[in-house]
């Protein structure tokens, strides 16, 4: 069964940086796609960055762009989301999504808190 594990949230002051993985196990044969939420307090989810086309497109959310980063491994079959020069506003859960043929995973979320 195809599972999608993250790790790497925690708490950063504002202008700090923070690293989110998620690893991906199971028996797979492609990914077509990696997706990168989150959801803030009393807020919507909402779309942070992803990558599509057997990851050969990159989109990300204007309230991210220059600051976060996505990219994947295929090797280590992990998908990354490196967030700099964080916000207050960027404090949510943040949750990956991989999808494929026969499976559409999410993980399991991880609390990001910026605050000084």
């Amino acid at each position: 069964q195809v599972q999608a594990v993250e790790s790497g949230g925690g708490l950063v002051q504002p202008g700090g940086s923070l690293s989110l993985s998620c690893a991906v196990s199971g028996i797979i044969v492609d990914i077509s796609v990696m997706v990168w939420y989150r959801q803030g307090p009393g807020k919507q989810r909402e779309l942070v960055a992803m990558i599509i086309e057997n990851g050969n497109r990159i989109i990300y959310a204007d309230s991210v762009k220059g600051r976060f980063t996505i990219f994947r491994d295929n090797a280590k079959n992990t998908m990354t989301l490196q967030m700099n020069n964080l916000k207050p506003e960027d404090t949510a859960v943040y949750y990956c999504r991989i999808m494929g043929n026969g499976y559409d995973q999410w993980g399991q979320g991880a609390q990001v808190t910026v605050s000084s």
